[in-house]
């Protein structure tokens, strides 16, 4: 009877340890006085190495503004949409500001943020190829940045005699549909625009949506505090027109209505 006793106060003081850590999160990060954000490095225009070895791009400017308006120092932790969620996972990163689209699978795992810039995925290949839909990708390959959210949703839609084909990084799928090695990608619209900058010869054409979607700031699961932190910066961003200015810099369009008025 002693020894249950004993083991259940044992189990209640670790549960009130994990609960603890969790609500400081903020707390560890304020006493730090550093924010770590995972940002991209080979997505432009989101994020990008400029020749003098120093990132750029819309996500490093929220990034900027997300660690000045909670009033820290920022650390830029680059990744690739391979490794982003792991950073997190392992806190490597505070928060991931890495073009992170939602969807239900994540969202077990992480959670979002308020929605910051526009981002739709989609299909992108020569005028010689007809493709309207999934189902006329059958017997085509397709290429896409491994572990991102058109991997997921070719990967569920494309028919069984398509191929797929996964890149590490976006830099690997744009050199594979320059040298042929792809007949179509899956990507995020503004990316096949710097995709076409680059080819001499079957520039990509949109073919069809994935899915309209947005980008949003990752963090782990039960951190309210943290994420209330997050929200009230992208809130602040979006109310005095910087955040509009900045999708407007990199994107040349702005912030949808719809986003811009979304504060959680």
């Amino acid at each position: 009877m002693r020894f249950a006793k004993l083991l259940l106060l044992s189990l209640g003081l670790c549960i009130m340890a994990v609960q603890d850590a969790r609500a400081d999160a903020l707390a560890d990060i304020q006493k730090r006085g550093v924010l770590r954000i995972a940002v991209p490095q080979d997505f432009a225009p989101f994020g990008s190495v400029t020749s003098d070895m120093k990132l750029q791009g819309l996500d490093i400017d929220v990034a900027t503004l997300v660690a000045r308006n909670m009033g820290l120092k920022l650390e830029l932790v680059p990744v690739t949409s391979a490794n982003r969620i792991a950073y997190l996972q392992t806190r490597k990163a505070d928060l991931a500001i890495s073009t992170l689209g939602k969807n239900a699978e994540r969202e077990k795992v992480i959670a979002f943020s308020q929605p910051y810039s526009p981002y739709n995925n989609s299909v992108f290949g020569p005028a010689s190829l007809k493709v309207a839909g999934a189902a006329d990708l059958a017997g085509k390959t397709i290429g896409v940045a491994r572990g991102t959210f058109q991997d997921s949703q070719l990967t569920e839609t494309a028919p069984p005699s398509a191929v797929i084909k996964r890149y590490e990084d976006n830099n690997g799928m744009i050199s594979a549909y320059l040298s042929g090695q792809v007949q179509l990608v899956g990507t995020g619209d503004f990316v096949a625009v710097a995709l076409a900058e680059k080819a001499a010869s079957n520039k990509p054409q949109m073919k069809y949506i994935i899915q309209e979607s947005a980008c949003y700031v990752g963090l782990l699961k039960e951190e309210p505090a943290l994420m209330a932190k997050v929200n009230a910066a992208l809130t602040q961003a979006k109310k005095n027109h910087e955040l509009n200015a900045i999708v407007q810099k990199w994107l040349n369009v702005p912030l949808p209505g719809k986003l811009a008025v979304q504060f959680d």
